[in-house]
């Protein structure tokens, strides 16, 4: 993705645009495959518990998704024996072996959508353990306006998805690492006006979701791009998006992101 197709010539606002793509180009192996599956790797042995979870409702939907991910990676050496391990060790076995992070969603009886399982190694500040079984009311309900603004857009689509398609968005923040475990228990370094050029990054979460025609869930991923913010404001007119949007942001929305402290500083930093 352009990176000024994700901020465009505007005023902030809360905003739900998805593109199709390909389900097997996003999930494929990239130039940073051994560097990436060894960090996750590291973070599921160490704490495993923090970084995956699985309720027996998303069994179904795991094993769905592990037939699927060694269909598209066979020729990569994938493979997943359902018969081998048990649902947890799945679960963790195909965190170990995909590149993005994963969510398992699907409907209860009311239509809602549920989060049943997922492995999340490169976390934006948030904890899975804290949203593992809840609905998406509740996820998205610390996000300033959004449950009011596009909740009812986001069940429609979310019902609507067809298999085989990839639907695929981005999200953005900033923050003062560069890390991409960003785990609220690692208390990494926050953004305040302190903050200097070199140490403000650019992280996007690409986003795909992929319905799981079996199971009437959505199997949805998140893959992690960093970019350092000296390198944004060498594009002029990235730099002058980024601050508009920065400059129109309602505080509510700034305190979520962790930017209310640090967002003069940036502003400033990008348009000198």
């Amino acid at each position: 993705m352009n990176l000024l197709d994700l901020f465009p010539e505007e005023d902030y606002r809360l905003q739900m645009r998805f593109e199709r793509g390909s389900v097997a180009e996003f999930f494929a192996p990239t130039e940073r495959h051994a560097e990436l599956i060894s960090e996750r790797r590291h973070w599921l042995q160490t704490s495993p518990r923090t970084y995956a979870a699985l309720l027996p409702e998303g069994i179904p939907l795991l094993d769905e998704t592990i037939t699927m991910a060694n269909d598209w990676q066979t020729d990569a050496g994938f493979a997943l024996a359902k018969e081998t391990k048990s649902p947890w060790e799945r679960c963790l076995a195909l965190g170990e072996l995909l590149e993005p992070d994963f969510l398992l969603l699907k409907p209860d009886a009311d239509g809602y959508f549920q989060l049943l399982g997922g492995c999340v190694c490169f976390p934006s500040s948030w904890s899975l353990a804290e949203k593992i079984g809840r609905p998406l009311e509740f996820i998205h309900g610390v996000v300033p306006g959004l449950n009011s603004q596009l909740g009812n857009q986001i069940h429609g689509f979310l019902s609507k998805i067809k298999p085989g398609i990839a639907w695929q968005r981005a999200n953005w923040g900033l923050s003062r690492s560069v890390e991409l475990n960003q785990h609220p228990e690692r208390r990494l370094p926050r953004l305040d006006a302190s903050a200097r050029l070199e140490e403000i990054w650019l992280r996007v979460e690409h986003q795909s979701l992929v319905a799981l025609a079996q199971n009437q869930g959505i199997f949805f991923g998140i893959r992690i791009a960093i970019h350092p913010l000296a390198e944004v404001k060498k594009d002029s007119a990235l730099a002058e998006r980024l601050s508009r949007v920065l400059q129109t942001m309602p505080e509510e929305m700034a305190r979520y992101k962790n930017l209310a402290a640090a967002r003069s500083t940036i502003i400033a930093l990008l348009l000198s």
